[in-house]
């Protein structure tokens, strides 16, 4: 450790002293003031006095680590996680109860060995009375985020340090342990406040559904994307549909201020339906998001629930989702809950396709004996789909699902992205350094997909990494031991391309431990189920086929597979009435292929739309399309009294591209006894 000179400790105690006996705003941050005011005038410390923190006995910290033992074991892992984010040697992430004794550590042997003298230990109390202002007993007291800089410290002989730390809450909104990164750097506070919230709240996630095995949990954001994610509301749930506890999110997201307003109330009191309701649409669904209301308003959310995993039938279970956020697509197959608790979940037939389900069987049994699955099929056909039902039915399935995409990233990238870096390892890195995916895949798999775009030189050190199981980040010297299961997909021949010497014989050979060939689209006999879950995915249950649309959507060719019929409904839901029944002239963008009996099916002509003015000259001719958006436009113009600004707010767009969609389809602005629209 620095030594701190007299005359420095001197100045020190000066500047607290001083700032303390004229009042908050002799300082920058009025928090620490009134730290170090509580630090002299309550417990009664001196800034250059020599003060250890007091330890606990060796079994008071037992019962204390045995009354949190699910709180260490929810944060365990994640500070190992945020230690490796933070690649600083000189570093520790820091666990306390809510009087500020140490329970966990996470640190370099050599900075715990340094910072002991200090008293920075496990079992070691950090509260304000006994360390003074320091980031853990500051945050007990403050209840909200605090960065304690080198010199914010209320004793001389911490200053050499920077603690950053915020509060880690129970399901039922009570502070229960706060989480902390003491270093030498004066540099990171802000930094490291924002990865140890993230944090925090990947611990209070994890707690709630730990607390709650019984519960039925509903996830739930305002926007899709954001559901399975760390941004996602959570509520736990009894039987009944009472609400048992909540995240801080889904606070939030209601206009809650605690989880006492949410205790005991009932999902409909919330939401604009009732629990059995929504675990049979997300069962329909595939557990994918559905759409829900606000039941006191007209938010919308996105909303997934699930019932306890003791509950879960066959049919029931989801797939599991990686870190990223990605949320799982179109079709996830169903698999047979665990018999035994030590082997794998076993995958029932799932696909309503045979190939495909007897496909995944004999993936399942393959990659629990370590056997790398290579995945071949047609761009949109369902390979990562297929890969995330495998994980699922994996021995490996409680681990992480970690997807690359080699076609996506820039060569220079690659490698950095796959396998992490050292802060500082080359111009343009992050300052804290990366874990690199491999890394994050530890214990779960690992996807490499479009594996046929990985660059040649690439290609050599993942097959070290694939034999070794081992990962060396750039600008580290040391390895790092890792355990994944590997599935690999491409829409390329990768056989052929190992003859055309443009990709690596070995690695192929490493990859592709067991093949599969994933059928296109109009390959698969569950054509109609499928057509028919995706529907449901899409509208929430709320929109039908006529007999010609069932029939145009059967027998296309389906050139981009899943994905492009996904995009086909999206559309066709965006144009159909308020009855959700889509027709034959909301698959305009199909362009009316064959049926079976050879005979086209003819698209029907546009209905002819009113004009606004009828004095007007006639429209001139439209597509299906247009003559829709022209009609669902003039719609909302009625609905909004022809005020363009509250128009373009409802379709979220800017005004100006509103103006343009109007004259393009011909539509005045300008309405007969309203006089002329306005723009808001």
């Amino acid at each position: 450790m620095g030594i701190v000179s007299l005359r420095e400790a001197g100045e020190h105690a000066h500047r607290i002293l001083d700032a303390v006996r004229q009042g908050a705003r002799a300082t920058d941050d009025d928090e620490m003031a009134r730290s170090w005011t509580r630090c002299l005038e309550q417990h009664r410390l001196h800034p250059d006095r020599p003060h250890r923190p007091s330890v606990v006995p060796a079994a008071q910290l037992a019962l204390r680590q045995e009354r949190l033992a699910d709180v260490i074991d929810c944060a365990r892992h994640e500070m190992a996680t945020l230690y490796q984010q933070l690649a600083d040697t000189e570093s520790a992430v820091v666990l306390t109860d809510t009087d500020g004794v140490i329970l966990h550590m996470v640190s370099s042997p050599a900075f715990a060995e340094d910072v002991t003298p200090l008293g920075f230990h496990v079992g070691a109390v950090w509260s304000e009375a006994e360390a003074g202002t320091n980031g853990m007993g500051t945050c007990l007291v403050a209840a909200s985020p605090v960065a304690v800089r080198r010199e914010d410290h209320f004793f001389t002989r911490l200053t050499s340090l920077t603690c950053s730390a915020v509060p880690v809450f129970d399901p039922q909104g009570q502070m229960t342990a706060v989480l902390d990164v003491t270093s030498r750097s004066s540099l990171q506070q802000q930094h490291s406040l924002v990865l140890l919230g993230m944090t925090a709240q990947m611990i209070e996630n994890r707690l709630l559904e730990l607390r709650h095995p019984e519960a039925h949990l509903l996830h739930f954001h305002s926007r899709p994307e954001f559901v399975y994610t760390l941004h996602e509301g959570k509520l736990a749930l009894d039987a009944d549909g009472r609400i048992l506890a909540g995240n801080r999110s889904a606070l939030f997201q209601l206009g809650l201020h605690s989880v006492a307003e949410l205790r005991d109330r009932r999902l409909d009191e919330l939401f604009h339906t009732r629990l059995a309701e929504i675990v049979e649409r997300c069962r329909r669904s595939a557990f994918h998001p559905v759409v829900s209301f606000g039941a006191q308003g007209s938010s919308r959310f996105f909303v997934v629930a699930r019932p306890p995993a003791s509950e879960t039938e066959a049919h029931e279970l989801p797939v599991a989702l990686s870190g990223t956020g990605t949320r799982a697509r179109a079709l996830v197959p169903r698999m047979e809950p665990r018999r035994d608790a030590a082997q794998p979940a076993r995958a029932a037939p799932a696909f309503g396709d045979p190939r495909l389900s007897g496909q995944l069987d004999q993936a399942r049994r393959a990659i629990a004996r370590d056997i790398p699955v290579l995945l071949h099929g047609e761009t949109g056909a369902g390979k990562e789909v297929f890969a995330r039902a495998l994980h699922a039915a994996s021995p490996k399935h409680a681990g992480g699902f970690v997807a690359v995409n080699c076609a996506s990233l820039p060569e220079s990238l690659i490698e950095a992205e796959l396998f992490g870096y050292r802060a500082g390892a080359f111009t343009g890195a992050q300052r804290s350094g990366r874990r690199g995916k491999v890394l994050e895949a530890d214990r779960g798999t690992l996807f490499l997909d479009e594996i046929g775009d990985m660059p040649l030189p690439l290609q050599a050190r993942l097959l070290r990494v694939l034999d070794e199981r081992k990962v060396t980040p750039l600008g580290a010297e040391e390895t790092v031991d890792v355990d994944f299961q590997l599935v690999s997909a491409s829409h390329r021949p990768l056989a052929q391309m190992v003859e055309e010497g443009r990709f690596r014989e070995d690695l192929y050979y490493r990859l592709c431990g067991f093949e599969v060939s994933l059928p296109a689209l109009r390959e698969r006999s569950d054509r109609h189920a499928l057509i028919a879950e995706l529907l449901a995915l899409e509208s929430g249950g709320r929109a039908s086929l006529t007999p010609e649309a069932q029939a145009l959507l059967e027998q296309h060719p389906w050139p981009g597979n899943v994905r492009q019929l996904r995009h086909a409904l999206r559309t066709a839901l965006a144009l159909a009435d308020d009855d959700g029944l889509i027709d034959i002239g909301h698959l305009a963008s199909l362009r009316a292929p064959t049926v079976r009996s050879g005979a086209p099916l003819a698209l029907p002509a546009p209905a002819a739309t009113a004009n606004v003015d009828n004095g007007a000259p006639a429209l001139p001719p439209m597509n299906p399309i247009q003559a829709k958006e022209r009609e669902v436009l003039l719609q909302l113009l009625e609905e909004h009294r022809w005020n363009v600004s509250n128009v373009a707010k409802a379709l979220d767009v800017s005004r100006n591209t509103l103006y343009r969609k109007l004259h393009k389809l011909h539509i005045a602005l300008s309405h007969p006894g309203s006089g002329p629209a306005t723009g808001g």
